[in-house]
């Protein structure tokens, strides 16, 4: 049980380290809006990913 838990924390640590890469500089928003839509877009798929895989660690293995 300790291995389902240890392994759904760290399915969970992705969404902290690409937030953090988005979130870098902000001064460029307006010459990059396109690719800062993506990267918003791409970091949200990333987290629920995750999550999904903490999920499967806990409640399918």
């Amino acid at each position: 049980m300790a291995a389902k838990l240890i392994g759904a924390g760290l399915a969970c640590i992705a969404l902290g380290g690409a937030s953090i890469g988005v979130s870098r500089n902000p001064a460029l928003r307006k010459e990059l809006f396109n690719n800062a839509i993506l990267g918003f877009a791409l970091t949200e798929a990333m987290g629920l990913f995750a999550l999904m895989m903490a999920l499967i660690f806990l409640y399918a293995f």
